[in-house]
């Protein structure tokens, strides 16, 4: 059957603020729909992956116009929703014969409402799609029904079923890797800039699931009852081995946390350099799960910057979001890991459930405190499908336009802040941090090719705009709870 699978159109400004776009723009490799791809590949079906990372609205229809598929899967998370039913209104008018099915986070969290959104999609993929869309195409090509389709909500002449769920994929080496050779020119799709050191960049996943709760955190697995999945390590290391052969030249990892099991982490990094796998790479840990020696190993292997969740330079706000740790386990693991050698990154988050203005500018104060190597701060987003967004009442107030939910638009908003004091603390945040002294020097020092020159000029003009502009991150719009 002749497939293509869909990430709609967008644009860098619709995400982030144009003043600033030039130092936050960044192209990740869709690692969900490229795994769907390879593993539809494997079934004998031809697959075409458009990307609306770089191509228009017109120039998708267009390719299916000249490709006329029978299957077309539309990936979409809570702000491309809107755009995602576009591309499924215009394609099922281009070609009324085909059957559209949607997948990715927003679809998960809210499944057969799909449906209802869009007489245009004919089912909802409710989970894991490797091996649901396999089984789908596969009662297509044989027109049959897809009752009993687990992971699936589908429309049935004027009713809307919606099957059992999957159980989640725990062999997870049975997958095929990724299908990254759909792509086309892999160069485009790079991390945010001073997050690489060399391109192309390739994004690899070691595991699946997490077993925290942070209440902002989406997960398919709500109740945590899955735990972590892991890939083996022997099948990690061949797909980094694939990955330097088709000439990637840099790694991120991008569990939720490469650390989550130590001695696993510690095997892998000690596997990757007994391999003198020739890659620079860059990984994500928990604060609590890591120490000096495991840090070194990373180090030694080949890592040159590790992201931490720091979140609050508040106990009482770290506590509300459940993230587990405390302010001495995040001052210990951003000291051991730039003893170690390693870039931190810290990401902070404003407008926690019950935060208060001055406990905002408290997380500023402890995020340059930290001197990390680079922090963000981005405002709470309650995602549908998490704690957060299901409790909202409990919480604040939810901006009902979806094209907020970026973690830049301030979609969510306390009981105990405004809109004002979310978008007003990021912009005081970002002055601060990167206006210090210490950061700039450090910035002007650590500049070692011309891509670390471009990085620091788009990051100075961004800091410039910031200082000319007092509201950068000012988005108006009305509030309510759902």
């Amino acid at each position: 059957m002749k497939c293509a699978l869909i990430i709609p159109a967008w644009a860098p400004e619709e995400i982030f603020p144009t003043r600033t776009a030039a130092s936050q723009i960044n192209y990740w490799q869709p690692l969900g729909t490229l795994s769907v791809a390879s593993s539809l590949m494997k079934a004998g079906h031809d697959v075409k992956f458009l990307s609306g990372a770089f191509l228009s609205h017109a120039e998708i229809l267009n390719a299916l116009a000249a490709g006329r598929p029978d299957f077309v899967g539309i990936y979409s998370t809570a702000f491309g929703w809107n755009k995602a039913l576009r591309t499924a209104a215009d394609a099922k008018s281009l070609l009324p014969g085909v059957f559209i099915a949607v997948g990715g986070p927003y679809p998960m969290a809210i499944q057969e409402k799909c449906l209802e959104d869009s007489p245009w999609i004919d089912a909802v993929v409710t989970g894991e799609g490797e091996i649901t869309v396999v089984e789908l195409l596969e009662r297509l090509t044989r027109r049959r029904g897809l009752a009993g389709v687990e992971g699936v909500a589908f429309r049935a002449e004027r009713r809307i079923i919606k099957n059992p769920p999957r159980p989640f994929i725990t062999d997870l080496d049975s997958l095929p890797f990724p299908a990254r050779e759909l792509l086309g020119d892999e160069g485009r799709y790079i991390p945010p800039p001073a997050t690489y050191r060399r391109k192309p960049v390739a994004v690899i996943m070691t595991s699946r699931g997490c077993n925290r709760r942070c209440i902002y955190c989406f997960q398919m697995d709500k109740e945590r009852t899955s735990g972590i999945r892991y890939r083996s390590i022997g099948n990690v290391i061949a797909e980094l081995e694939l990955c330097l052969r088709q000439g990637y030249r840099e790694i991120k990892f991008i569990d939720d946390t490469l650390a989550a099991d130590y001695d696993r982490a510690m095997r892998l990094a000690r596997e990757i350099r007994a391999g003198k796998l020739d890659f620079t790479w860059f990984a994500s840990a928990c604060v609590n799960q890591v120490d000096k020696p495991l840090l070194t190993a990373f180090k030694d292997a080949g890592c040159w910057a590790i992201l931490m969740g720091a979140e609050s330079g508040v106990q009482k706000n770290l506590n509300t979001i459940r993230k587990g740790i405390t302010l001495d386990q995040i001052r210990k693991a951003v000291r051991e890991a730039q003893d170690a050698g390693l870039k931190v990154f810290t990401p902070f988050l404003l407008g926690i459930p019950g935060e208060t203005y001055e406990e905002g500018l408290e997380t500023i104060e402890f995020a340059c405190e930290l001197n990390p190597d680079v922090a963000n701060f981005h405002a709470l987003t309650p995602f549908p499908g998490t704690e957060l967004y299901d409790n909202i009442d409990q919480y604040g107030a939810l901006s009902p336009d979806l094209t907020d939910f970026t973690y830049q638009g301030a979609a969510f908003i306390p009981y105990s802040m405004k809109r004002e004091d979310i978008t007003g603390l990021r912009q005081i945040a970002f002055k601060r941090f990167y206006s210090r002294p210490r950061f700039l020097i450090r910035r002007v020092l650590g500049i070692r090719s011309l891509q670390d020159i471009r990085a620091a000029f788009n990051g100075f003009r961004s800091l410039f705009r910031l200082w000319v502009n007092q509201d950068v991150f000012r988005k108006d719009g009305d509030f309510r709870r759902v």
